[in-house]
């Protein structure tokens, strides 16, 4: 009888039918990213498929707006008010989805409480095109319906948000500075 209870109780946490958090959605958060190469510390500022990432690094601050609108990423440099234009590439998409790319199994492993967010712990499983298996954690914070935390299984990998702020979001942050000249003088 306990475990049908806990069982039903959990399952009211879980929103049915995640909705697609890539649109429409706006919000600010802190992430923490952790590869081979140490840890990384960005302030994010998300506009209905739009992000601005102000890079907390040893020297000089940078900035990176993402417009995938436009097909476009810039990388500007704010002690010399110089910016660079990419290409949009789909690496620089945020891990804001409640599924992975070629998820192939979903186990849930427990609820734990995530930066004051009450969350439901899974292990996932991912096949890559070319066949390669891979393991993740991922939480789910169930009162924003928001993946607050994804991790490799093996500990290679990690990124996680913090101070996530759901709420409107102004498209200030999204334009490239007036003021802003090409690094390279050719853009």
């Amino acid at each position: 009888m306990k475990k049908w209870l806990a069982s039903f109780a959990l399952a009211a946490l879980i929103p049915v039918g995640s909705p697609d958090l890539s649109r429409g959605l706006e919000f600010t958060a802190d992430r923490v990213t952790h590869t081979d190469r140490g840890f990384h510390y960005t302030r994010i500022f998300y506009h209905d498929g739009m992000w601005r990432l102000e890079h907390n690094e040893r020297g000089p601050v940078s900035v990176t707006i993402v417009r995938a609108d436009r097909n476009e990423v810039w990388h500007l440099l704010p002690a010399t008010h110089h910016y660079k234009t990419v290409s949009y590439h789909r690496d620089y998409a945020l891990h804001l989805a409640t599924t992975l790319d070629n998820e192939t199994s979903r186990e849930m492993i427990g609820v734990q409480d995530l930066d004051g967010h009450p969350t439901v712990l899974y292990e996932v499983m991912t096949t890559s095109p070319a066949g390669f298996r891979e393991s993740y954690y991922q939480w789910i914070a169930t009162d924003i319906n928001f993946p607050l935390k994804l991790a490799k299984k093996n500990g290679d990998w990690m990124v996680q948000y913090r101070h996530v702020k759901l709420g409107p979001v102004s498209e200030v942050f999204f334009q490239l500075p007036h003021h802003y000249v090409p690094l390279d003088g050719t853009q």
